[in-house]
């Protein structure tokens, strides 16, 4: 895999379960909005509903669809640039002077990236609701920072 700048990626995580069920409610909520759709003029209540209301209906549910697609965007790389890290909305990469580490506080839901100044950016990329996994991409990301920093430990103990 290449970087946008050129380079290569030595690890890349991505969360496991979550992507599975944002694709099913997706597709459950687009499949409700359109047969919602297709019946609103099924039968008569008084209220008088057009193609366009059916139209809207169903382009609602597309975009609500979308909207939870985006809960299985969420990456995280690492390489000889640095970590780059997309979350809900949102790439960005931070080279290695500003990392710090990666750590996942007791009680979190995700990992999150330490930065300078007591600081830090979430990692939605590494879940606890994923358990087992979300413990070898630790492993697989602190062995990336300790090839890249190998002072980390002498830097933020």
């Amino acid at each position: 895999m290449s970087t946008r700048n050129g380079g290569s990626w030595d690890v890349e995580v991505r969360p496991y379960l979550t992507p599975i069920f944002a694709y099913g409610v997706a597709v459950l909520i687009l499949a409700i909005h359109v047969v919602v759709g297709v019946l609103l003029k099924a039968s008569s209540t008084g209220v008088v509903f057009r193609t366009a209301d059916q139209v809207a209906i169903a382009t609602l549910g597309a975009v609500i669809a979308a909207s939870v697609c985006l809960f299985a965007r969420p990456r995280l790389r690492a390489g000889p640039s640095g970590v780059a890290v997309r979350n809900l909305f949102g790439y960005r990469l931070f080279p290695w002077d500003q990392v710090i580490g990666v750590s996942f506080h007791p009680g979190a839901r995700w990992a999150r990236l330490d930065l300078p100044e007591d600081e830090y950016i979430a990692v939605m990329a590494i879940q606890a609701v994923d358990k087992r996994r979300a413990v070898e991409s630790m492993d697989r990301v602190r062995a990336v920072l300790g090839r890249y920093q190998p002072d980390i430990n002498r830097r933020h103990p």
